[in-house]
C-alpha cells in the first residue's frame, strides 16, 4: 500500500443513543477519512461523541447504542456489516487501539513479554516460539523502552505509567496494523512522559506504515502532532481541515472557543502583598515511608509560605510529594517533623477537641467531584451539613446552602437534586460550595480541574479567582500542569522527589526558571510552542490582597 492511501473512510455515520438520553444520537452524519502516513486528530469535549466514533470504527458498540446509518470503509470492507468472527480477525491485527488507561489495558498477573507474545498467539499462531520472543523484544525496543529483556520479565505494577503506555503501543504495533486508533493515550500521564509518548506517536507517523486516528480533548496536544484536525461537538463534526488552517483560522465558533480556552504559559502580573501576612506557613516538613524494607523520603525538609488572599501553586509530577504534602498539612498522615502554621496556630501541635475545632479553617476541593459527593444525598443536604458543623441551625444551614450555590454560579433549585444529575463542572462548583460552607481561611484545591474539559476548566479557575477576591481566600493549588498554574497562581513551588526545587513568583518561575527540572516541565507542556492561535492568558482580574 502506498503512503497517503486512504486507510479509513467514514461516510455519514450515525449511532443512536437509547431512549431517554439527552439527545437522539451519540454521533450523527459524521464523514471523514484517515490516510496512511498521517495523524488525524479528532478533538472534542466530554459528550462530543469522539470515543463513540472510535469504538464504532472497531465495531464495538456499548450497551444501548445502535448503528443507525452510514458506512465505515476500512480498505474496502464496511465495518458496519461484518460479523463477529471477521471483526475479531481485524482487531489487534489490521486495526489496533491504544487506550487511555495503560494499567487497565494490561493484565496485572501476567508478565509483559507474555502479554505482547499473546498477540502473535492470536493472529499468527504458526509463528515459532523463538521468533515470537525475538519480535516481542524488538517491539519493546522500538517503543524506546530501556532494557527490553528486563521489561519483558516485569509485571505491569513494576513499571511506570509511561512505560506501561509504551508497552500498550508495542502491543498495538505487533501485527503492523494499517490503522492505529489512539483514544486519549496521554491524558493519564505526567507532562514529561506525555511529551515522550507524543514524540513516539510522531515517529510512528514518520515511518509511513500506519494511518493514525488520535482522539483527544486537548488542543495543546493537537498542535504538537496533528496533520489534520476534526472538531466534534454534540455528536456532529463541526470543522475539519489541515492543522495550520484550523489552528490559525478556525471557521467555527466552537473551535475558536476550545482554542481560546487552552491555558497559556504566560503568567498574570500580580502586585505583591503589601503587609506580607501569611495565611499558611509550612516549615521544615518531613515524611518518610518504609517500602519493602527500605526508607523512602516522601517529603524532605519542605518549607513554603502562602500569603493571605493569594494563591500558591504546588506543581509536580507523580511521586513528587505534592499529595503527601497536602495530606501531612491537613493531618491525614502524620509527618515525622516540622510545623504547619494556620495563622498563629501550629496545626500539627493540636489534638482532640482543639484539632476538631480548627479543621474547618482548612478545606479541600478534590480532583474527582463525583467521588467526593455522597450520591445518595441531595446537594442541599451535602452543603447544609457542612454549615451545621459550623454551628448553624438546620433551617439557617439550608438557607446558606442556597446562597452558596448562587455564589458559585448555580441555581437554588439545585438544592433538591442529587450529584448524578449534574455535569462534572457543576459538581466541582458544588464541591467548592461545600468547602465554603465551613468559612475556611485556606482552601486547598487538589488537582481540582484536571478531570474537566478545557472550557469548563477555564470557568472553574475564573470562579476560584472571583471567590478569592470576594472572600479574601488563600488558596493552595495542587497541579501537575504548569499551564494551569500560570493562570491562577501568584507564587509557584515546583516539587520533585519530595523536595522544593524552585520557588518564587509565578512570573519568576515561568519566565526565568533556574532549575533544570522546571525548564524541562515548561518545555514539555503541550502546545507550549506549537499552538499558533494561542492567545493571551486567562484574564483573572483581581486586586492584590492587603
Amino acid at each position: 500500500m502506498s503512503r497517503h492511501q486512504t486507510v479509513l473512510r467514514v461516510d455519514n455515520l450515525s449511532v443512536e443513543l437509547p431512549i431517554g438520553a439527552d439527545r437522539s444520537h451519540a454521533v450523527q452524519g459524521i464523514s471523514l477519512e484517515v490516510r496512511k502516513g498521517e495523524i488525524l486528530c479528532v478533538i472534542g469535549e466530554s459528550g462530543s461523541g469522539k470515543s463513540v466514533l472510535s469504538a464504532a470504527i472497531m465495531g464495538d458498540y456499548a450497551k444501548g447504542l445502535r448503528h443507525a446509518g452510514g458506512v465505515i470503509d476500512f480498505l474496502g470492507e464496511d465495518i458496519c456489516t461484518l460479523d463477529d468472527a471477521r471483526l475479531h480477525a481485524l482487531r489487534g491485527n489490521r486495526i489496533a487501539m491504544i487506550f487511555q488507561e495503560p494499567m487497565a489495558a494490561l493484565n496485572p498477573a501476567i508478565r509483559i513479554g507474555k502479554q505482547v507474545e499473546e498477540i502473535f498467539d492470536i493472529h499468527a499462531p504458526q509463528m515459532p516460539a523463538a521468533e515470537r520472543r525475538e519480535r516481542m523484544l524488538a517491539l519493546l525496543e522500538s517503543t524506546q523502552l530501556p532494557d527490553p529483556p528486563r521489561i519483558a520479565n516485569s509485571f505491569p505494577h513494576q513499571l511506570s505509567g509511561g512505560q506501561c503506555q509504551r508497552v500498550v503501543i508495542a502491543m498495538a504495533l505487533a501485527m503492523n496494523p494499517d490503522l492505529l486508533i489512539a483514544d486519549e493515550p496521554t491524558t493519564a500521564l505526567d507532562v514529561t512522559t506525555q511529551a515522550q509518548v507524543l514524540k513516539l506517536v510522531r515517529d510512528l507517523r514518520g515511518r509511513g506504515q500506519h494511518g493514525i486516528l488520535f482522539i483527544t480533548h486537548d488542543f495543546g496536544v493537537v498542535a504538537q502532532i496533528a496533520d489534520r484536525i476534526a472538531v466534534m461537538e454534540g455528536g456532529r463534526l463541526v470543522e475539519i481541515g489541515e492543522r495550520d488552517q484550523v489552528l490559525n483560522a478556525p471557521g467555527h465558533a466552537y473551535t475558536r472557543k476550545l482554542i481560546a480556552a487552552v491555558p497559556a504559559l504566560h503568567p498574570e502580573l500580580h502586585v505583591p502583598s503589601v503587609d506580607g501576612e501569611m495565611a499558611l506557613r509550612i516549615e521544615h516538613l518531613t515524611k518518610t515511608y518504609t517500602v519493602g524494607g527500605r526508607s523512602v523520603a516522601a517529603l524532605r525538609n519542605v518549607s513554603l509560605n502562602l500569603p493571605r488572599g493569594k494563591t500558591l501553586a504546588i506543581v509536580g509530577e507523580s511521586g513528587s510529594g505534592k499529595s503527601t504534602l497536602v495530606k501531612a498539612a491537613i493531618r491525614l498522615v502524620d509527618s515525622d517533623s516540622g510545623h504547619v502554621w494556620v495563622g498563629d496556630t501550629d496545626f500539627l501541635a493540636l489534638s482532640g477537641a482543639a484539632l476538631a475545632a480548627n479543621r474547618r479553617r482548612i478545606q479541600m476541593i478534590f480532583q474527582d467531584p463525583y467521588g467526593s459527593l455522597n450520591p445518595r444525598h441531595r446537594v442541599g443536604d451535602i452543603i447544609a451539613r457542612a454549615a451545621q458543623l459550623r454551628g448553624l441551625s438546620a433551617k439557617d444551614a439550608w438557607a446558606e446552602a442556597g446562597d452558596l450555590l448562587e455564589q458559585v454560579g448555580l441555581k437554588r433549585d439545585a438544592l433538591q437534586r442529587k450529584p448524578r444529575q449534574f455535569s462534572g463542572g457543576q459538581r466541582q462548583r458544588i464541591g467548592i460550595a461545600r468547602a465554603l460552607a465551613m468559612r475556611p481561611q485556606v482552601l486547598i484545591a487538589d488537582e481540582s480541574v484536571s478531570a474537566l474539559d478545557v472550557s469548563v476548566q477555564k470557568q472553574v479557575l475564573e470562579l476560584l479567582a472571583e471567590l478569592q477576591q470576594q472572600l479574601n481566600l488563600s488558596i493552595l493549588f495542587i497541579t501537575h500542569d504548569l499551564r494551569v498554574a500560570a493562570q491562577i497562581s501568584d507564587h509557584i513551588a515546583v516539587m520533585r522527589q519530595g523536595e522544593v526545587v524552585e520557588y518564587g513568583t509565578a512570573e519568576q518561575v515561568l519566565l526565568r526558571p533556574h532549575n533544570a527540572y522546571t525548564q524541562a516541565l515548561l518545555a514539555a507542556a503541550p502546545g507550549a510552542s506549537d499552538l499558533p492561535a494561542a492567545g493571551p492568558p486567562l484574564r483573572l482580574i483581581r486586586p492584590a490582597a492587603h
